[in-house]
């Protein structure tokens, strides 16, 4: 029967061609958009594990206490011994040490008078041995004027500073700002290259030290204010579980300078922002696979009303009803599969696109005040292969129930005057 079927919808094209079009299309935007909203989801955790959380992070339980002020007086000591030990235990993960400060940017005249000044945010990074840092963040291709540090002394910083103080390449910057200590802390930069990062949290005042440079500026030696840990790839699962086996060891109720690991999603408000966004997440693919459903099942009802005429000649030759509305059901879920397999490649090809391309979205992210990138790329995930098939098959197989059920409650005389009429 599935084969007479087959061969009746490809000599018929008018049975078939419109609702695979119709299903089709429904398919490419549901593919499309789940993609996308994946996309973002993943975006988000990238770019804030890359500036921020880390994968992991160690920081003292004083730091924890206050971790929103960034407070570097209450930040680690020992870091060498600590990342020696840690790339011992946990060989798969790279761990990187950074110091967040805050200053003032002083650009001055020839005679030393300030031209202008703005606050920065300071990060000093390992830009200058071999570490992957500059992989992490990109910097090679977040360099938009200039070159990256070779050597102390020589400092990046955002694009959107250099314009906003009048900055140019070459030019001797301070920064001012205050020891673990608390004494005042000056020291003087050469700006080697501007950079562009599209996440407007760190372009709207970002500056970037090796973290040599800072240790000695804020009397840091051998200190950091958090150490990140990166797994080759991110996994929930894994952090918790590192992170669970580490603190065990090293964290201490009683002491308020001991270490302490947080997973990415235990840290600040990440747990809060992720579980929202999976739930409009769902809540989004939901409504819209709902309502591509609904577009879907009124083409199918409709494809099935529209061939009234052909219905009531199988009556008339003698076919039951019962038979028609099978050959209904299995005509419909050929089509629907015909059609989302079609509608799940080009919506996964457009997905492909926009995961390699992106979109820049600079202009609607350019008051966020969290970490986010301005070109927002999709995700192709598994769930991608096979969330066309909800609306797509579903549908139209409901859609062709329906119409059927008004078939098959009909009797043969009144189907007959309505096919008259």
């Amino acid at each position: 029967m599935l084969k007479f079927l087959a061969k009746g919808l490809l000599r018929d094209r008018s049975r078939s061609l419109f609702p695979i079009m119709i299903i089709a299309t429904g398919v490419i935007f549901t593919v499309l958009m789940y993609s996308w909203m994946m996309g973002f989801v993943t975006m988000f955790i990238r770019e804030n594990a890359r500036f921020d959380t880390g994968h992991v992070k160690i920081i003292t339980r004083a730091y924890n206490d206050l971790i929103d002020q960034k407070p570097y007086d209450l930040g680690l000591m020992n870091v060498n011994e600590k990342i020696e030990i840690l790339s011992s235990e946990y060989p798969e993960m790279q761990w990187q040490p950074r110091i967040y400060f805050g200053g003032l940017l002083d650009l001055p005249d020839e005679e030393g008078e300030t031209l202008s000044q703005g606050e920065v945010i300071g990060f000093g990074v390992d830009i200058l041995s071999d570490s992957f840092e500059k992989d992490l963040l990109n910097l090679e291709e977040a360099l938009s004027n200039g070159n990256l540090p070779t050597k102390q002394g020589e400092i990046l910083i955002s694009s959107e500073v250099a314009d906003k103080l009048g900055i140019n390449i070459n030019d001797k910057v301070t920064i001012i700002g205050s020891t673990i200590h608390g004494s005042m802390a000056m020291n003087n930069f050469t700006v080697c290259g501007m950079v562009r990062f599209g996440v407007q949290a760190m372009d709207r005042g970002a500056v970037i030290v090796d973290i040599s440079d800072v240790r000695s500026f804020l009397d840091m030696e051998d200190s950091a204010s958090e150490i990140l840990g990166f797994l080759p790839e991110y996994k929930e699962l894994p952090t918790f579980e590192i992170a669970d086996v580490f603190n065990a060891k090293y964290n201490d109720e009683n002491d308020e300078f001991s270490d302490i690991m947080l997973p990415l999603r235990k840290q600040g408000n990440m747990d809060f922002m992720l579980n929202s966004m999976n739930q409009r997440l769902n809540i989004f693919v939901f409504v819209f696979i709902f309502i591509m459903s609904l577009v879907l099942w009124n083409s199918g009802l409709m494809n099935g009303i529209r061939r009234y005429g052909e219905i009531g000649v199988r009556l008339a030759i003698g076919e039951s009803k019962g038979h028609i509305y099978r050959s209904l059901i299995l005509e419909s879920i050929l089509v629907g599969i015909a059609a989302t397999v079609i509608g799940t490649a080009i919506g996964l090809a457009f997905s492909y696109l926009l995961q390699y391309k992106g979109f820049d979205m600079g202009s609607l992210m350019r008051d966020a005040n969290f970490i986010m990138g301005s070109t927002m790329n999709a995700q192709v995930t598994p769930a991608s292969y096979y969330i066309g098939f909800i609306p797509g098959v579903f549908a139209s197989v409901i859609g062709a129930i329906f119409s059927g059920i008004g078939i098959y409650k009909r009797n043969t005389t009144q189907l007959f005057k309505e096919l008259e009429t």
